[in-house]
């Protein structure tokens, strides 16, 4: 199996491990605040949003960062949006296709961004309920944050 597929099936395993029982304005605070910390705790400068149901639960742009952050993670989250995936996934599926994402969904890249960092939140029985989206790092640095900030949600919810 080559590179590209085996980050794709991580990718994919990680949409489908990571669902919330549920999903409270307040998790998508814990969530955002501990996304933030981390990025403070590495001297990074993010923004994040955290959309479920089409409102905003949580918005933040770190001291350092552009409005052309808020942007890109419109453009990020609408990817997720259209396909029940992650930004990430979606680039690297088209990559291993050998084709580009805009002609054959028939997009605009001034609404759509197939870079990593925007994440699917899910609901298990439901699915996809909205998501959260990192910009300002690359797109795997983006995409890592959130991934690892539903970990931390998920798991301190168990207890």
């Amino acid at each position: 199996m080559n590179r590209l597929q085996q980050k794709l099936d991580d990718i994919r395993k990680q949409e489908e491990e990571l669902q919330f029982a549920t999903f409270t304005n307040e998790m998508a605070l814990q969530l955002g605040l501990s996304i933030i910390q981390s990025a403070r705790e590495e001297e990074k400068a993010i923004s994040v949003e955290i959309i479920r149901n089409g409102q905003v639960l949580f918005s933040h742009a770190m001291d350092g960062t552009s409005p052309d952050q808020t942007y890109w993670m419109t453009r990020k989250a609408n990817v997720v949006r259209r396909h029940n995936h992650s930004s990430y996934y979606m680039r690297l599926y088209n990559e291993l296709k050998e084709r580009s994402y805009f002609e054959a969904y028939s997009v605009s890249p001034q609404e759509y961004a197939v870079h990593g960092g925007s994440f699917p939140l899910s609901i298990q029985g439901v699915g996809v309920i909205g998501s959260i989206t990192v910009s300002g790092l690359s797109q795997e640095e983006d995409h890592e944050l959130a991934v690892q900030g539903i970990k931390n949600l998920i798991k301190n919810d168990k207890k």
